[in-house]
């Protein structure tokens, strides 16, 4: 069982303790016998504990920083959502294969932004503009706000945000399966909540730091029964010995623990494995013990987004998978939507 993030050490930004949360969270932390200091600027985290650089990054995924989010120009969250919206930064998992470790850089520590109500502000303006249509957003995409919302509860104020939107849906995705106190919240079945879920030996050797499979299915079950639209985004696929009997029988117990009315409105997103240079130097760094297979001629060669190279699975590895791993959703859950991306 992986407890809830509890962190380290942390930081607030002056001008945080002017908004009503950073306040609120200031006194929590004091009353928790937390390590609390000031940074002049949640991008200015300096001098973090450790003899090393392998030390310190591990101190800085249990190091939370609270501050101002001072950019609100929502970058576009395609094919996902029309926008990613900003509640917070990085993440205290520790999954081999992020490609966090690369956008982050030298600032792998948490970040939560307490000036909430100007986030929704800008919001409001994006779906003004796109009105009638809906406009979509995903929650946090260079974090896993899940992991960190039971301290800060800033996506239960967006999920009730949202609930009363007319033109704006919510959606994102978490690893974690510390979700009780967003059970209560008024979400009118406008977020969709997904949860990322692999097999037992990806989970084991590439996750840690993340709940478990069962923990993670257990919590979709919760947010199920809270009447939440749901959804699984299985991520990254990754061929190992046994891969499709572990596919399958992650499946099977899905499907086991889901109660009947919750398959009927299922989207599946299939993600493969799939690596750059740059992300493999700072995997080998950041985790030089790692099972994860980065041998580049047992790939293939593919143009990224911004002109970066990655490396995924070949052609005929892509189309076993998606056979295998689609007709197990397709038989197990008939009713549901699957998207597949390379």
């Amino acid at each position: 069982m992986v407890k809830p993030f509890v962190p380290q050490l942390v930081y607030f930004e002056p001008r945080a303790l002017e908004y009503k949360l950073g306040k609120e969270l200031k006194d929590k932390f004091e009353k928790m016998g937390l390590d609390i200091r000031e940074t002049t600027s949640h991008n200015q985290v300096r001098n973090l504990p450790g003899d090393n650089e392998f030390q310190k990054y591990r101190n800085a995924k249990s190091t939370l920083v609270v501050g101002i989010r001072k950019t609100l120009k929502f970058d576009t969250s395609k094919p996902s959502a029309e926008y990613a919206i900003p509640f917070a930064t990085g993440c205290m998992g520790h999954c081999h294969y992020c490609y966090l470790q690369t956008t982050m850089g030298s600032k792998p520590y948490i970040r939560t932004y307490v000036n909430t109500d100007e986030i929704f502000d800008a919001a409001e303006k994006y779906m003004s503009e796109r009105a009638p249509e809906i406009t979509r957003f995903e929650a946090s995409c260079t974090s896993d706000i899940v992991g960190v919302d039971h301290l800060t509860h800033t996506l239960k104020q967006a999920i009730e945000y949202f609930g009363k939107s007319k033109h704006g849906l919510l959606r994102f995705v978490t690893k974690f399966a510390h979700v009780d106190h967003l059970l209560d919240a008024k979400h009118n079945g406008r977020t969709r909540f997904r949860f990322s879920i692999n097999d037992d030996y990806v989970i084991k050797f590439f996750e840690p730091g993340t709940s478990r499979l069962p923990e993670r299915i257990e919590a979709a079950v919760k947010i199920a029964e809270a009447g939440y639209p749901l959804g699984f985004i299985i991520a990254p696929i990754y061929l190992h010995e046994g891969w499709k009997e572990g596919y399958g029988e992650m499946l099977e117990r899905l499907e086991a623990a889901l109660p009947d009315f919750a398959k009927k409105d299922l989207t599946f997103e299939l993600i493969q494995h799939r690596f750059t240079q740059p992300a493999k130097r700072v995997i080998q760094k950041n985790y030089p013990m790692t099972k994860l297979e980065l041998d580049e001629s047992k790939r293939k060669w593919k143009w990224g987004r911004y002109g970066i190279g990655k490396y995924v699975y070949k052609d005929n590895e892509q189309e076993d998978m998606k056979e295998t791993i689609g007709g197990y959703i397709n038989r197990l859950f008939p009713d549901s939507k699957i998207e597949y991306f390379t």
